[in-house]
Protein backbone atom coordinates (compact mmCIF):
# COMPACT_ATOMS: atom_id res chain seq x y z
CA UNK A 1 0.00 0.00 0.00
CA UNK A 2 1.12 3.44 -0.53
CA UNK A 3 -0.14 5.25 2.07
CA UNK A 4 1.98 7.36 4.44
CA UNK A 5 -1.09 6.87 7.13
CA UNK A 6 0.36 4.46 10.03
CA UNK A 7 -1.49 1.07 9.49
CA UNK A 8 -2.76 0.95 13.05
CA UNK A 9 -3.70 4.40 12.48
CA UNK A 10 -5.25 3.14 9.38
CA UNK A 11 -7.54 0.20 11.43
CA UNK A 12 -8.64 2.96 14.02
CA UNK A 13 -9.84 5.59 11.75
CA UNK A 14 -11.18 3.24 8.90
CA UNK A 15 -10.00 -0.86 8.39
CA UNK A 16 -11.45 -1.84 11.65
CA UNK A 17 -13.84 0.90 12.44
CA UNK A 18 -17.55 0.30 11.83
CA UNK A 19 -21.11 1.80 13.49
CA UNK A 20 -21.55 1.28 17.03
CA UNK A 21 -24.67 -0.35 18.16
CA UNK A 22 -23.70 -0.55 22.08
CA UNK A 23 -21.55 1.82 24.36
CA UNK A 24 -20.08 1.29 27.89
CA UNK A 25 -21.48 3.92 30.42
CA UNK A 26 -18.25 5.19 30.41
CA UNK A 27 -18.65 9.34 30.04
CA UNK A 28 -17.65 11.38 27.17
CA UNK A 29 -15.82 14.24 28.43
CA UNK A 30 -16.12 18.06 26.90
CA UNK A 31 -12.54 17.48 26.59
CA UNK A 32 -12.76 14.99 24.88
CA UNK A 33 -15.11 16.84 22.07
CA UNK A 34 -13.31 20.03 21.97
CA UNK A 35 -10.15 17.58 20.96
CA UNK A 36 -11.94 16.23 18.09
CA UNK A 37 -13.09 19.31 16.66
CA UNK A 38 -9.77 21.00 17.30
CA UNK A 39 -8.95 18.34 14.69
CA UNK A 40 -11.49 17.85 12.08
CA UNK A 41 -12.23 21.71 12.13
CA UNK A 42 -9.33 21.93 9.40
CA UNK A 43 -11.03 19.25 7.37
CA UNK A 44 -11.80 21.33 3.67
CA UNK A 45 -15.16 22.59 2.56
CA UNK A 46 -15.61 24.92 -0.58
CA UNK A 47 -15.05 28.16 0.12
CA UNK A 48 -14.08 27.51 3.63
CA UNK A 49 -17.62 27.44 5.34
CA UNK A 50 -18.35 26.00 8.04
CA UNK A 51 -21.84 25.48 8.40
CA UNK A 52 -22.00 22.36 10.78
CA UNK A 53 -23.60 23.12 14.35
CA UNK A 54 -23.44 20.63 16.98
CA UNK A 55 -25.91 20.36 19.53
CA UNK A 56 -24.42 17.96 22.38
CA UNK A 57 -27.68 16.18 24.24
CA UNK A 58 -26.06 15.88 27.44
CA UNK A 59 -29.70 16.15 29.70
CA UNK A 60 -32.21 13.60 30.80
CA UNK A 61 -35.02 15.70 29.75
CA UNK A 62 -32.86 16.56 26.16
CA UNK A 63 -32.44 13.09 25.71
CA UNK A 64 -36.36 12.09 25.94
CA UNK A 65 -37.24 14.89 24.00
CA UNK A 66 -35.01 13.50 20.89
CA UNK A 67 -35.70 9.92 21.61
CA UNK A 68 -39.65 10.66 20.59
CA UNK A 69 -38.49 11.55 17.32
CA UNK A 70 -35.97 8.77 16.74
CA UNK A 71 -37.16 5.72 14.38
CA UNK A 72 -38.29 2.71 16.46
CA UNK A 73 -34.65 0.58 15.76
CA UNK A 74 -32.51 3.25 17.23
CA UNK A 75 -34.62 4.76 20.06
CA UNK A 76 -33.21 2.91 22.83
CA UNK A 77 -29.25 2.88 21.01
CA UNK A 78 -29.71 6.84 21.60
CA UNK A 79 -31.35 6.81 25.21
CA UNK A 80 -28.41 4.46 26.52
CA UNK A 81 -25.49 6.52 24.53
CA UNK A 82 -23.09 7.83 26.80
CA UNK A 83 -23.37 11.06 24.34
CA UNK A 84 -25.41 11.82 21.62
CA UNK A 85 -24.83 14.98 19.29
CA UNK A 86 -27.42 16.19 17.21
CA UNK A 87 -25.35 17.28 13.94
CA UNK A 88 -26.94 20.05 11.68
CA UNK A 89 -26.26 22.17 8.94
CA UNK A 90 -26.87 26.26 9.58
CA UNK A 91 -28.58 28.17 6.87
CA UNK A 92 -27.06 31.45 7.71
CA UNK A 93 -23.37 30.23 7.62
CA UNK A 94 -22.93 33.32 5.58
CA UNK A 95 -23.08 35.83 8.08
CA UNK A 96 -19.36 34.13 9.08
CA UNK A 97 -18.05 33.75 5.85
CA UNK A 98 -16.06 37.56 5.25
CA UNK A 99 -13.85 36.50 8.66
CA UNK A 100 -13.73 32.51 7.23
CA UNK A 101 -12.98 33.30 3.96
CA UNK A 102 -11.33 36.86 4.19
CA UNK A 103 -9.62 37.57 0.98
CA UNK A 104 -13.12 37.46 -0.55
CA UNK A 105 -15.37 38.72 1.86
CA UNK A 106 -17.94 39.85 -0.54
CA UNK A 107 -18.67 35.91 -0.88
CA UNK A 108 -21.76 36.57 1.43
CA UNK A 109 -23.67 38.38 -0.99
CA UNK A 110 -22.46 37.60 -4.20
CA UNK A 111 -23.14 33.89 -3.72
CA UNK A 112 -24.80 33.19 -0.69
CA UNK A 113 -27.98 35.87 -1.00
CA UNK A 114 -30.82 33.68 -1.69
CA UNK A 115 -31.65 31.24 0.98
CA UNK A 116 -32.26 28.50 -1.62
CA UNK A 117 -28.45 28.76 -2.66
CA UNK A 118 -27.79 28.71 1.18
CA UNK A 119 -29.39 25.34 2.10
CA UNK A 120 -28.40 23.64 -0.75
CA UNK A 121 -24.51 24.59 0.05
CA UNK A 122 -24.96 24.70 4.27
CA UNK A 123 -26.43 21.20 2.88
CA UNK A 124 -23.63 19.68 1.29
CA UNK A 125 -20.61 20.90 3.09
CA UNK A 126 -21.74 20.32 6.45
CA UNK A 127 -22.31 16.59 5.40
CA UNK A 128 -18.36 17.08 4.90
CA UNK A 129 -18.11 18.05 8.04
CA UNK A 130 -20.34 15.27 9.53
CA UNK A 131 -17.66 12.94 7.57
CA UNK A 132 -14.87 14.35 9.20
CA UNK A 133 -15.93 14.60 12.79
CA UNK A 134 -17.41 10.53 12.65
CA UNK A 135 -13.16 10.26 11.66
CA UNK A 136 -12.11 12.72 14.41
CA UNK A 137 -14.56 10.62 17.19
CA UNK A 138 -12.70 7.44 15.69
CA UNK A 139 -9.35 9.40 16.40
CA UNK A 140 -10.12 10.06 20.06
CA UNK A 141 -10.35 6.19 20.70
CA UNK A 142 -14.43 6.55 20.61
CA UNK A 143 -16.62 4.84 19.05
CA UNK A 144 -19.37 6.41 16.63
CA UNK A 145 -23.23 5.55 15.83
CA UNK A 146 -24.00 7.63 13.00
CA UNK A 147 -28.13 7.59 12.72
CA UNK A 148 -30.30 9.33 9.82
CA UNK A 149 -33.49 7.28 11.13
CA UNK A 150 -35.72 9.99 12.72
CA UNK A 151 -38.15 12.52 11.92
CA UNK A 152 -36.28 15.55 11.04
CA UNK A 153 -39.02 18.02 11.22
CA UNK A 154 -39.68 17.31 14.87
CA UNK A 155 -35.92 17.46 15.50
CA UNK A 156 -35.78 20.84 14.27
CA UNK A 157 -39.12 22.01 15.98
CA UNK A 158 -37.64 20.30 19.41
CA UNK A 159 -33.97 21.99 19.29
CA UNK A 160 -33.64 24.65 16.28
CA UNK A 161 -36.70 26.85 16.59
CA UNK A 162 -35.05 29.54 14.94
CA UNK A 163 -35.81 28.04 11.75
CA UNK A 164 -31.90 28.84 10.29
CA UNK A 165 -30.85 25.29 10.95
CA UNK A 166 -31.51 21.56 9.51
CA UNK A 167 -30.55 18.65 11.30
CA UNK A 168 -28.52 15.63 8.98
CA UNK A 169 -27.25 13.17 11.31
CA UNK A 170 -28.05 12.29 15.39
CA UNK A 171 -24.34 10.10 16.47
CA UNK A 172 -24.10 7.93 19.44
CA UNK A 173 -20.55 8.44 20.93
CA UNK A 174 -18.59 6.19 23.47
CA UNK A 175 -16.55 3.58 24.19
CA UNK A 176 -18.06 0.69 22.30
CA UNK A 177 -20.24 -2.09 24.43
CA UNK A 178 -20.46 -5.83 24.93
CA UNK A 179 -21.80 -6.72 21.21
CA UNK A 180 -21.58 -3.19 19.58
CA UNK A 181 -20.44 -4.33 16.04
CA UNK A 182 -22.48 -6.04 13.21
CA UNK A 183 -20.38 -8.24 10.81
CA UNK A 184 -18.86 -5.66 8.16
CA UNK A 185 -20.57 -5.51 5.18
CA UNK A 186 -19.42 -5.54 1.67
CA UNK A 187 -17.46 -2.68 0.00
CA UNK A 188 -18.05 -1.67 -3.68
CA UNK A 189 -14.43 -2.72 -5.06
CA UNK A 190 -11.83 0.28 -6.98
CA UNK A 191 -13.03 -1.07 -10.36
CA UNK A 192 -16.42 -0.84 -9.83
CA UNK A 193 -16.04 2.53 -8.42
CA UNK A 194 -13.49 4.73 -10.88
CA UNK A 195 -13.15 5.13 -14.36
CA UNK A 196 -10.61 6.92 -16.41
CA UNK A 197 -11.48 8.90 -19.22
Amino acid sequence: MSLDLDPAAQRLLFRDARTANSFTDEPVTDEQVRAIYDLVKYGPTSMNQQPLRVVLVRSDEARERLVGHMAEGNRAKTASAPLVAILAADYEFHRELPSQFPHFPQAKDVFFAERSVREKSAWLNAALQVGYFIVGVRAAGLAAGPMTGFEAEGINKEFFRDGEHGVLVVLNIGKPGENAWLPRLPRLGYDEVFTTV
